[in-house]
């Protein structure tokens, strides 16, 4: 019988009060606001933070707090990924993220879903994973929701929301996000 983290991960129905999960988030919360409080010079104690908190990158993710998450370990950072002042990351599924890709400030990347079902709401939820490729560039205040993709050397427009994946060296902007161009040299 799978656990309801392994559930959880697998985009399946999982009860989000199970035990082990509420204990996982309270730990993620607490490292979070730990980070909040970091002042700017206190470079090896953020680092530090970040190392405990994501599941990869912590080394070298360049963070501006504060900053949210459920989990963090089901946040998988390539290199020197930037994440401006007031980023959120629901990671109830994984959250890959390429190399070099660059956050606005208070950009959303959601994992969660809800049943439309009310009553199943109360007891249970899922998600679905999302992938931002390498060189991405996400404009501040946009929204990335569950299950997309984004391709390498795309660029997000401020303040959009993303419901579909966005392929690779595109610029997408608006509500919802739409490809308005190919990016060339």
């Amino acid at each position: 019988m799978p656990t309801e983290r392994q559930k959880m991960l697998a985009g399946e129905m999982y009860d989000p009060l199970d035990p082990e999960l509420v204990a996982a988030r309270v730990r993620a919360r607490d490292l979070c606001l730990q980070l909040n409080a970091t002042r700017e010079s206190e470079e090896s104690a953020r680092r530090r933070i970040l190392r405990d908190l994501l599941g990869r990158g912590g080394d070298t993710v360049w963070m501006q707090p504060p900053f949210y998450c459920d989990y963090g370990s089901n946040i998988e950072l390539g290199e020197r990924v930037f994440f401006n002042f007031n980023c959120i990351v629901l990671d109830v599924c994984p959250v890959r993220i390429g190399d070099f890709t660059l956050f606005g400030p208070s950009v959303q990347i959601y994992t969660p879903l809800h049943p439309f079902n009310a009553e199943q709401r109360r007891r249970e939820e899922f998600g679905k994973p999302i992938e931002i490729g390498s060189d991405v560039w996400v404009g501040g205040g946009a929204i990335i929701l569950p299950g997309v993709r984004i391709g390498s050397r795309a660029v997000i427009g401020a303040g959009s929301v993303v419901t579909r994946d966005v392929p690779e060296a595109v610029f997408a902007a608006g509500n919802p996000c739409r490809v308005l161009r190919p990016i060339t040299e």
